[in-house]
């Protein structure tokens, strides 16, 4: 047991002794003891925080005849207030109030410094007061009674404006109080509860981005189940995740938002004051990201508490865990702080286990490929060579002109395919880091290499000026469209024919200039009711740049087939 709770008061002895507190007291206050009971029997019921709190000021504006009633909430530093809940107040004029009170200054802040009753028959006139912001409706009488919980300062419930325009009483004073004693065992309990859930709801997010990162799927999806997570858990306006960019500092390759965004690929520049941080192994807590001068960059103009957390295990630094509430949103408490940290580190161990269980599959894959290019090369290509020699020879033999002219054409033929069978081996001996930078080699090592699978070459055209005006980020994920396209064309499609264009000179609906794929079979096209995920991750990589993706008829027989379309701007 810690030293908090072993000072605790008992909650049972505390509220009998509230009540004793009663004894020998007017017959009129007596008399509201029915009342009063009834009132505590109703805050402990429950065990929501914020429904408590709301029932709470319910109670005691009832109890105390009161028109008016709140909860502050101190926050973790204890000099503001994190929280504020209200009463009798409607929606038309919360909205006209506008920005609840932060407890920094005026009487609430009075009361947060020294948390004692206090009881005044016109707040207006005490020079605590800091006066109404417009809109906020006339108050006079005013009770503060301070809440504890567990000894410690929870907040103070105040009252305000007692109907029939008397004061505050000694009879309504002791109310309140012991009501206040009530509520602090009732808060506690729906803390321990909040806290007991809150934990279950991390562990269990924490669960979900383990799988999906060793589930061996496709890498962004893995990522975007982070960012998903993270903002459902955080309760954040957005999860974002951010990776170590090539040019230095970090970019955006995973969002969750409920809004439409265009962040994807947006780099946050190395000067950036929080990237030094970040990389250093340490969290990142903004109280305004729209105002804090180390944030920078278009994100930040719309959000205020942020949590920037570092994707670290093992020393390493692997990227970032950003978590924006919007603007006059509420702060991050304590607790939630360290839950997301830890959820970050789980997501980070998971990260390097993926990625080291993505590498044992890419070697088995290159070792794989290796042995397929020299077996290629040592047997296939060494006897269509063969049989091309045999070929001519006999060509030259043959005294009929129709029989030399159709076996000239079958050395050709096969000219041809011993180049096509190089051109696939040379595809297969290329490694990562032999990439080439330009989009149109890219495709065509992209349409080389499917065809050993598919045992067949798509046909491609090309129009415009593919590696002039497609931009990298946008390249790049064209690369993996295609990939997935023609993965989907040799897995479902049986297709015998394929036809790959890349067209960097289409016009998109909203008249900008984009850049389009068409990827089109003669298969059996897409059966109803069948599996999904592939076109919808073609869909979401182009919506994330502020494109589109959507399918049609393919080449085949009267439309037979499947047309996979992506476009992206330039």
């Amino acid at each position: 047991m810690t030293a908090t709770e072993s000072d605790a008061p008992d909650p049972l002895e505390a509220a009998t002794r509230a009540t004793r507190s009663l004894q020998g007291l007017s017959t009129e206050l007596t008399a509201r003891v029915p009342q009063l009971l009834e009132a505590m029997r109703s805050v402990g019921t429950g065990l929501e925080l914020h429904s408590t709190l709301d029932r709470i000021c319910e109670t005691a504006a009832e109890l105390a005849d009161a028109r008016y009633a709140a909860i502050g909430v101190v926050d973790d530093e204890g000099d503001g207030l994190s929280d504020f809940v209200t009463f009798g107040v409607d929606e038309d004029t919360a909205r006209r109030i506008g920005r609840r009170p932060d407890g920094h200054a005026g009487l609430l802040g009075a009361l947060i410094r020294d948390p004692q009753t206090i009881r005044l028959a016109d707040l207006s006139k005490d020079p605590r007061a800091a006066g109404f912001p417009p809109g906020h409706p006339p108050m006079r009488s005013f009770l503060g009674v301070p809440i504890r919980v567990q000894g410690e300062i929870f907040g103070n419930l105040y009252l305000a404006e007692k109907r029939g325009g008397d004061e505050f009483n000694d009879y309504d004073v002791h109310m309140v109080r012991v009501l206040a004693t009530e509520a602090g065992i009732a808060i506690g309990n729906a803390r321990l509860y909040e806290a007991a859930r809150q934990r279950e709801r991390w562990i269990d997010g924490s669960v979900a981005v383990t799988t999906a990162l060793l589930s061996g799927g496709d890498a962004d999806d893995a990522l975007t189940v982070v960012a998903e997570q993270a903002r459902r858990l955080a309760d954040a306006d957005a999860g974002i995740v951010l990776l170590p960019a090539e040019e230095g500092g970090l970019e955006v390759v995973a969002v969750s938002s409920p809004r439409s965004t265009k962040w994807l690929g947006v780099v946050i520049p190395p000067e950036s004051g929080v990237v030094g941080q970040l990389f250093a192994g340490e969290a990142v807590f903004v109280t305004d990201a729209s105002s804090d001068p180390r944030m920078t960059g278009p994100m930040t103009s719309t959000y205020g508490p942020s949590m920037i957390l570092p994707l670290q295990s093992g020393g390493r630094v692997l990227g970032a865990l950003a978590m924006p509430r919007v603007r006059d949103g509420r702060p991050f408490t304590e607790t939630e702080r360290t839950l997301a940290t830890q959820f970050a580190s789980q997501a980070a161990l998971a990260l390097m286990m993926a990625d080291a269980q993505r590498d044992r599959e890419r070697l088995a894959v290159y070792e794989d490929r290796d042995r397929i290019a020299r077996d290629l090369h040592d047997l296939v290509i060494q006897r269509l060579f063969a049989t091309g020699m045999m070929l001519e020879s006999a060509q030259r033999r043959s005294i009929v002109p129709a029989v030399r002219e159709g076996v000239g054409k079958a050395v050709d033929e096969l000219d041809v395919t011993i180049q096509e069978i190089r051109t696939a081996i040379f595809a297969l001996q290329q490694g990562p880091a032999e990439a080439p930078s330009g989009l149109r080699t890219r495709v065509l090592r992209e349409i080389n290499m499917a065809a050993v699978p598919l045992g067949f070459k798509p046909a491609h055209r090309f129009l415009g000026a593919i590696d002039a005006t497609v931009g990298e980020l946008t390249g790049k994920n064209l690369v993996a469209a295609l990939r997935e396209a023609l993965s989907n064309a040799f897995r479902h499609a049986d297709a015998s024919r394929i036809e790959v264009v890349v067209d960097a000179g289409v016009t998109l609906p909203d008249g900008s200039a984009g850049v389009r794929l068409s990827v089109a079979d003669d298969g059996v096209g897409i059966p109803a009711g069948g599996r999904r995920s592939g076109l919808r991750n073609l869909a979401r990589r182009a919506e994330s740049l502020g494109g589109a993706s959507w399918c049609g008829p393919g080449i085949g027989e009267d439309g037979g087939g499947t047309t996979v379309v992506w476009e992206a701007p330039l």
